[in-house]
């Protein structure tokens, strides 16, 4: 056990873990991980690899802030919600955002407090890349022209780029400065540099994805004169590392929108080498796999409904050599 490092830990819904020590959760992920195994799978693995260790604080580089105008407060609060509650914890930090976003949470409870429209502004969205901060605002009502002043305001003291989002994700716009450096993080092993937007998904973590990356890049030993898939490819994060080794690619994603991206990635880090195609994987079939043609290895990194029909659909003859499941 250890002493919880954050104020709020036990109100705020967060984290849940910070009672015991950062190997210690990692160890019991890991135990629960083979118990599953074990008990769901009825398998057990020959090799368990070392367990990847990251930073433990100031390390979250994406996060989604509930804000809310109390009354009864007197002001805004902006935030994660509470342990089991729709309430807001009343926080003025947090010890996981990395410290510059960490620093502007009670600056933004300041702002929204400012605003005509504080009621109807439910989220901030962070996005966080190596020379830009975004700020997400969700805007059920627009800003007035005195808060677009004091919006502009905030975004040039605290240098960070301030968005609006009226509808969906696809609705997201810079709002100030309309134009700034673009969000992007790096791969520095396989050189290679990843611009994103704010609402894309990225990991959360920099430290750790560049480990992920590169043990399932080393356990996949990708040579130049094979054909290779990267299932639920996102932007590229495996496709492209995978390509620096010459190797033919063919990343597919269910995204139209993280596909284009995809694309323009692989362009920016000029590997012509990686391909990318929109399809639903959750409806993948055995024609339809056998219709890509033949994969010497695969890559699959599925959100957390997981690749059951990928999986249900490789060939029982002439099936990859190779599978990476992350």
């Amino acid at each position: 056990r250890a002493e919880p490092r954050c104020r709020y830990f036990g109100r705020c819904g967060g984290c849940s873990m910070q009672h015991l020590e950062p190997s210690a959760q990692v160890a019991a992920k890991q135990r629960v991980l083979e118990e599953n195994l074990a008990r769901i799978g009825k398998v057990r693995p020959d090799i368990i690899l070392p367990a990847l260790h990251g930073p433990s604080w100031r390390y979250r580089t994406r996060a989604r802030l509930s804000a809310r105008w109390v009354d009864k407060k007197g002001g805004g609060l902006v935030g994660f919600r509470e342990k089991r509650s729709s309430f807001i914890a009343d926080m003025a930090s947090c010890e996981v955002l990395t410290p510059d976003v960490s620093a502007l949470i009670q600056p933004l409870r300041e702002l929204i407090g400012l605003l005509s429209n504080a009621d109807r502004i439910p989220q901030i969205e962070v996005a966080v890349g190596e020379h830009l901060t975004v700020l997400v605002f969700r805007l059920l009502e627009p800003w007035s022209d005195d808060d677009a002043v004091i919006v502009r305001a905030f975004a040039e003291q605290h240098r960070v780029q301030i968005w609006e989002q009226k509808k969906g994700p696809e609705t997201a716009r810079p709002f100030w400065p309309d134009i700034a450096p673009e969000l992007s993080y790096s791969l520095p092993e396989f050189g290679i540099v990843m611009p994103f937007q704010p609402t894309e998904f990225t990991q959360v973590n920099t430290g750790i994805n560049r480990a992920l990356v590169s043990r399932a890049v080393r356990l996949l030993a990708p040579q130049a004169s094979e054909r290779i898939a990267d299932l639920f490819c996102g932007l590229g994060n495996f496709t492209l590392p995978i390509a620096t080794s010459g190797a033919e690619v063919l990343g597919i994603e269910g995204s139209a929108e993280l596909v284009a991206r995809a694309r323009e990635n692989a362009l920016y880090n000029h590997l012509a080498n990686a391909r990318f195609a929109v399809d639903n994987l959750f409806e993948m079939t055995p024609e339809k796999f056998a219709a890509l043609g033949h994969f010497d290895k695969l890559l699959i990194d599925p959100p957390r409904s997981g690749a059951i029909e990928v999986v249900k659909s490789l060939p029982e003859s002439g099936a990859p050599n190779r599978i990476v499941y992350v």
